[in-house]
C-alpha cells in the first residue's frame, strides 16, 4: 500500500470515529473518495490507540498532581474517571451510544423486527440506561484497579510513575485491540441496518481481507510495543478477553438479529474494551510482582 494513501485512510478513519478535527491544508490534502470509506475502516485500532494515548495522557497528569494512589486510594478513581471521560470527549460516546441502542432493543423485544424499529429510537430507555451505567461504572473500576495495582506489579518504579505506566498502557491497548472487533464482525455478519440512513452501511459494506489484514497488523504493533516497554505483563492474554467481550455481542447479533447494525459494532467494541480491562487485572492478580 502506498503511505500517503494508507494516512489518506487513517485521516479519514479518525475524522469519522473521533471528534478530532481534520481540517484546513491537512483535510484538502487528504482528499475524499466514497471507496475509501471501507479501507479506512482497517486504521479503526490505530485511531484507537490515538484515543487510549491521549486519555493515558489524562491519567499520567492527574496521577502527577494528585496525592499518590499509596496515600489516597481515591486517586486511582479520580484519575480512572477523568481519563475514561477525556476518552467519551474524544469519540462524542459514538460507541456507548451504540451500546445503549442495542441494549435497549434487545431488552425490549424478542421480535427481530420489533428490536431494530426500538434500536432507530434516539430516546434512551431502561435496558439502554441501565447497560450505559453498568459498562462506564466497569471501566472506571477496572481501569482504577489496574492503576493501584501498579505498585506490585512494577515494584522497582516509585511514586506516581508506575501508575501512569500501568494505566496508561492499559488505556491504549485497550482501545486499540477492542476496535479490533467491529472488523471481525462485519467480515463476519451481513449488514442488516436501515440502509438510507444507516451510518455504518457505507463503511462496512465490502470489507476486504486486506482490510482485515492492516486491523491485524495495527494490534500486533501495539502489542508489540506494550510488551517492550513492560515485558514482564503477557500483553496478549488481554487480547483474548477483548476478543471474548465482543465476540459475545457478536454472537447475540448472529442468533437474534441474522446481521450487524453500526449499534451492534458499538457494543462490540464496548465489551471489548472491558474484556481487556478484565483479563489484564486477572493477570496481574496472579502474576503478583515479577520475578
Amino acid at each position: 500500500m502506498n503511505p500517503c494513501q494508507g494516512l489518506r485512510h487513517f485521516l479519514l478513519a479518525l475524522q469519522y470515529f473521533t471528534r478530532i478535527p481534520v481540517t484546513g491544508g491537512l483535510a484538502r490534502w487528504m482528499g475524499y473518495q466514497p471507496e475509501w470509506l471501507p479501507r479506512a475502516l482497517g486504521h479503526l485500532p490505530g485511531v484507537g490507540a490515538l484515543v487510549g494515548l491521549l486519555s493515558g495522557g489524562v491519567l499520567a497528569a492527574m496521577l502527577w498532581l494528585l496525592p499518590s494512589v499509596q496515600m489516597v486510594p481515591a486517586t486511582a478513581w479520580v484519575a480512572a474517571l477523568l481519563a475514561t471521560s477525556a476518552g467519551l470527549l474524544l469519540t462524542g460516546a459514538f460507541h456507548e451510544d451504540g451500546l445503549a441502542d442495542l441494549a435497549d432493543g434487545l431488552g425490549g423485544s424478542h421480535e427481530r423486527e420489533r428490536a431494530l424499529e426500538i434500536m432507530k429510537d434516539s430516546r434512551i430507555g431502561a435496558f439502554g440506561a441501565i447497560a450505559l451505567a453498568m459498562a462506564l461504572l466497569g471501566k472506571v473500576a477496572l481501569l482504577a484497579a489496574v492503576v493501584q495495582a501498579a505498585s506490585v506489579a512494577l515494584p522497582a518504579m516509585a511514586g506516581w510513575q508506575p501508575a501512569a505506566l500501568l494505566g496508561g498502557a492499559a488505556l491504549l491497548g485497550a482501545h486499540a485491540c477492542s476496535r479490533m472487533m467491529p472488523i471481525l464482525i462485519t467480515a463476519w455478519l451481513p449488514h442488516i441496518g436501515d440502509r438510507p440512513s444507516s451510518k455504518s452501511k457505507p463503511i462496512a459494506s465490502h470489507v476486504a481481507a486486506s482490510t482485515v489484514l492492516v486491523a491485524l497488523v495495527w494490534v500486533a504493533l501495539i502489542l508489540l510495543l506494550l510488551s517492550i516497554a513492560l515485558p514482564h505483563l503477557d500483553w496478549w492474554l488481554p487480547l483474548l478477553g477483548a476478543l471474548a467481550g465482543g465476540g459475545l455481542v457478536g454472537w447475540r447479533l448472529k442468533v437474534r438479529l441474522q446481521g450487524f447494525t453500526g449499534d451492534g459494532l458499538g457494543a462490540a467494541q464496548q465489551l471489548g474494551e472491558l474484556g481487556f480491562y478484565l483479563v489484564l487485572l486477572a493477570g496481574l492478580g496472579r502474576t503478583g510482582a515479577p520475578a
